[in-house]
């Protein structure tokens, strides 16, 4: 299949475009399949209408320029729109469609799709770095599949092969490969959602899902490199519970502490601790995050026990911590551990490793050496981040390099 730019001559000749793209502010002009597409501006939010259909091949040419025009210096954590997704469907027998790199827009819902009404959806999270020679690495892909999986089946949903998976957010992150950060200004953040997206009225399982990917530039979490966070214990809710969800990545753990974190923050705090649900004593999550404490060099987290989300970032700290000659406990955690600790920090797809700078439980608050930033947690990060990037041999083999 072939993707390449149309001259603004070959315009006249183009289709319609049937409503999908204004020609208004668009530049360049991209063809796919003989259809000529407008490619949207900076300032431009693209959307698209059913009569939107144009797939991609999984290897294709792009000649658009290497990197999208945006003050890289200054890029945050927050929503870009870019050029393109990924939309793949899947029917009762539970198998998923070729999928489809469409114009980046409004999905369509009924009012009656499952995930509005039961909740059934799930969703992952990685990141895509370009190299200093201008290639794109992926990191542990893979893993995102796998556990995509896994949290499907606990909620009654089917989902994308591994295979599918992987070559789904390949073909995302090379279609918008312009938007990859340049080395050491952010990465290209990754989202695959699953979704019920059919519609159904009785307590069922959706007749119909979707599986979509989207993409956004993010810059470095930390501008002035490791910056220490505050935490506050949660005393009085609880993130999840034995038998519930919290150990799959479902839509529905999110919402559930939006409003303890929301309440931190205007104490102060950066983010909440939540104790598990059993004895209110050991240590469960930060929000969306894995704790470790670190106590005479040796580092102990959360074990996974159904109610903590197996982080890939947490299983990549370990093993590269372990690869190091630290030892590692994965256990029950008690608060008195956390306040005594010589060095805490958390790990997340967003953050990589944020270091804790103090813990206030009931009152008593804790801090760490050395405005929180310790010798682990510092020597970890450099570690797992240059892996990532490409500014190391990938000695564990984790990364996968884009073929553009």
């Amino acid at each position: 299949m072939e993707l390449r730019l149309a001259s603004r001559g070959a315009l006249s000749a183009a289709p319609p475009l049937s409503g999908c793209l204004s020609r208004h502010s668009l530049s360049p002009w991209l063809k796919i399949q003989n259809h000529i597409y407008p490619m949207p501006s900076l300032c431009y939010k693209v959307r698209t209408t059913a009569k939107c259909h144009a797939s991609m091949a999984t290897s294709y040419v792009r000649e658009t320029s290497e990197v999208t025009d945006l003050d890289w210096e200054n890029l945050g954590f927050g929503l870009i729109e870019t050029d393109f997704m990924y939309v793949a469907k899947c029917g009762p027998d539970g198998i998923f469609s070729k999928g489809e790199v469409l114009p980046f827009g409004p999905i369509a819902l009924s009012p009656s799709a499952g995930v509005l009404n039961y909740g059934q959806g799930l969703f992952e999270g990685l990141k895509a770095y370009r190299k200093a020679d201008g290639s794109i690495l992926l990191f542990r892909p893979e893993e995102n599949a796998i556990r995509m999986i896994s949290g499907a089946e606990r909620m009654c949903m089917p989902a994308p092969t591994v295979e599918q998976f992987v070559d789904a957010v390949k073909q995302t992150v090379l279609a918008n490969k312009r938007w990859v950060p340049p080395t050491g200004k952010g990465s290209l953040y990754i989202r695959p959602l699953l979704i019920g997206s059919g519609a159904v009225l009785g307590l069922a399982p959706a007749p119909e899902y979707s599986f979509i990917i989207f993409v956004s530039p993010v810059g470095n979490y930390f501008k002035e490199g490791l910056s220490p966070i505050n935490l506050i214990v949660e005393e009085k809710f609880h993130r999840a519970s034995p038998g519930g969800t919290g150990g799959v990545k479902t839509i529905g753990n999110y919402a559930s502490v939006l409003r303890a974190q929301k309440v931190a923050k205007g104490k102060g705090y950066s983010d909440v601790l939540y104790l598990d649900a059993v004895h209110d004593k050991y240590l469960e999550e930060v929000s969306s995050c894995n704790i470790f404490v670190v106590k005479d060099n040796v580092i102990s987290t959360p074990a996974i026990k159904g109610t903590i989300l197996p982080g890939i970032t947490r299983k990549s700290i370990i093993e590269v911590a372990q690869s190091k000659g630290f030892k590692v406990e994965e256990r029950l955690v008690s608060v008195d551990e956390l306040l005594n600790a010589d060095e805490v920090f958390c790990t997340g797809t967003a953050v990589v490793v944020s270091p804790v700078g103090s813990v206030t439980y009931m009152g008593k608050r804790a801090e760490y050496g050395n405005q929180g930033v310790g010798v682990v947690s510092q020597q970890l990060y450099k570690s797992l981040t240059s892996l990532q990037m490409g500014n190391v041999e990938d000695w564990m083999g984790w990364t996968v390099q884009l073929n553009q």
